[in-house]
């Protein structure tokens, strides 16, 4: 495990991931794969501070991280769904097994930069698979002020509305601009905790990634695709 990164970071207290006793019948092993979203275009983004030192955890216990930039993500239905950033965030959304999403609370709630790619998230299916039913979630938020919950609750439910796995754990970073120096979270009882929300999301989505199958297979979802078969085979 490479630590030479975090520097918050007790030596012997971060272990590393039990794969084996975690991963589902047939799970090749491989890195889980996690996209981070973040709320902000501002170049000092204390959200996007926030999944930088989520990624670099999860990188440490083995994960694979890709992050989308939101910059020049058009609103919904502003345009059509092949717009190169759309298809962009769709194509990462698919490879993906896990995501965090970290946004700021602005106005007691997520930011728009933040909701306008949840919405560009189908929940219809691309190529016959849904983008997020059986996927993790972690979820983050960093406030100007005092402490709140107001996004990390909203995106909870966005989470829970897509069919993800909304993990337990979650981080909110008050008063942000205290926790950060030269573009790194100082150490603190709020870096533990994005300690522990990493953790959880890379067990979690051991856990379940090879499982989904099982774990989100729908009756309605069968009946619903046992008559479209018969509306198909009625017109022949």
């Amino acid at each position: 495990m490479d630590l030479s990164d975090l520097p918050n970071i007790v030596p012997g207290q971060l272990q590393p991931l039990d794969i084996p006793a975690l991963v589902g019948p047939g799970d090749d092993g491989h890195p889980p794969r996690i996209l981070l979203l973040y709320g902000s275009l501002r170049s000092s983004s204390y959200s996007r501070g926030a999944a930088e030192e989520g990624a670099r955890i999860l990188r440490a216990l083995g994960c694979e991280t890709r992050f989308f930039d939101p910059t020049g993500l058009p609103l919904p239905d502003e345009t059509s769904d092949t717009h190169p950033k759309v298809q962009e965030l769709r194509d990462l959304v698919m490879w993906s097994e896990g995501m965090v999403w970290s946004s700021p609370e602005r106005h007691g709630a997520m930011t728009g930069v933040m909701k306008t790619q949840i919405d560009w998230i189908p929940l219809a299916p691309i190529g016959g698979i849904r983008p997020t039913q059986g996927k993790t979630l972690a979820v983050m938020q960093v406030s100007g002020g005092s402490q709140s919950f107001n996004a990390v609750n909203q995106m909870r439910i966005l989470g829970r509305w897509m069919r993800m796995v909304t993990i337990p754990n979650q981080s909110s970073v008050p008063k942000a601009w205290l926790e950060f120096e030269n573009g790194r979270m100082k150490p603190s009882p709020l870096y533990n905790r994005i300690v522990d929300v990493m953790e959880e999301l890379a067990r979690f989505t051991l856990m379940t990634r090879a499982r989904t199958p099982m774990l989100t297979d729908r009756y309605s979802e069968r009946v619903e695709s046992l008559e479209a078969v018969h509306k198909r085979v009625s017109k022949k």
